[in-house]
């Protein structure tokens, strides 16, 4: 009887055992399989070498680029404010040419404090995601499309600072240049991405499309530069002027 109940004892403990086992064999396999497809943010899983390392570089290239232009472009504006008799700024270079027109309009303030306190605050924003990215940041949807919609801001805002300036103020900032400089290739380039890793829509389609405009976001920087260059020349003739401060 005791070797019976010792039997039966071993078949009631080995099978629980048993089960057991096979479900954590289960749950290990399942675990890896979810593992390879999604990542702790929710999205699918990219290996690194599917990372966007050109776009993260150049975020922090553009990024640093514009910091330097706003910081330059603020501390005139405090000289300018501390020393109101020391006359123009270092950047003034003809009438055309100049920061000061720009630094003292109501368009060099439009949220009711200097603009290069925006790009002092805002170009941080680049540097930080492009050095995640190349740490190997993987970010939500929602994300990038936050980060979107503050480039593309800075893009309108940049736009319209162009007109302003071209237009009503008859001046060409040299700082202010250098922040539309790196502004117009970075929304290009960010809008792209959305399309190529699947931000806007993971269709094959879309993406495709995102991977065949990538190579032509240079072009499309150029041809801006090249419209922007063309207004100034017909309303400023400013191509001569800025040739001088160049060369």
């Amino acid at each position: 009887m005791r070797g019976a109940a010792a039997r039966s004892s071993g078949i009631i403990i080995a099978l629980p055992a048993g089960y057991c086992a096979e479900a954590f064999r289960i749950a290990a396999a399942f675990g890896r399989c979810i593992a390879a497809r999604w990542d702790n943010s929710g999205m699918p899983h990219r290996t690194v070498e599917s990372r966007p390392t050109a776009l993260a570089i150049w975020l922090i290239v553009a990024g640093l680029i514009g910091w330097i232009a706003a910081f330059a472009l603020t501390t005139e504006k405090f000289h300018a404010l501390m020393n109101p008799d020391a006359g123009g700024a270092t950047c003034d270079f003809s009438i055309v040419v100049q920061c000061t027109a720009n630094l003292n309009s109501w368009q060099g303030s439009v949220f009711g404090f200097p603009n290069p306190l925006i790009g002092l605050t805002g170009w941080i924003a680049p540097i930080v995601v492009g050095a995640a990215v190349l740490a190997g940041a993987r970010f939500a949807r929602w994300f990038w499309w936050a980060f979107a919609a503050g480039i593309t801001f800075a893009f309108g805002f940049v736009l319209w600072l162009i007109g302003q300036s071209i237009y009503v103020l008859g001046t060409l900032c040299p700082w202010c240049m250098v922040t539309w400089l790196v502004t117009i290739p970075t929304f290009y380039a960010v809008v792209v991405h959305l399309f190529r890793s699947g931000v806007v829509s993971d269709s094959p389609r879309v993406r495709a499309v995102g991977a065949r405009l990538a190579p032509w976001v240079p072009l499309m920087a150029f041809v801006t530069y090249a419209l922007v260059l063309l207004l100034a020349q017909l309303r400023l003739d400013a191509v001569p002027q800025l040739l001088d401060v160049i060369f």
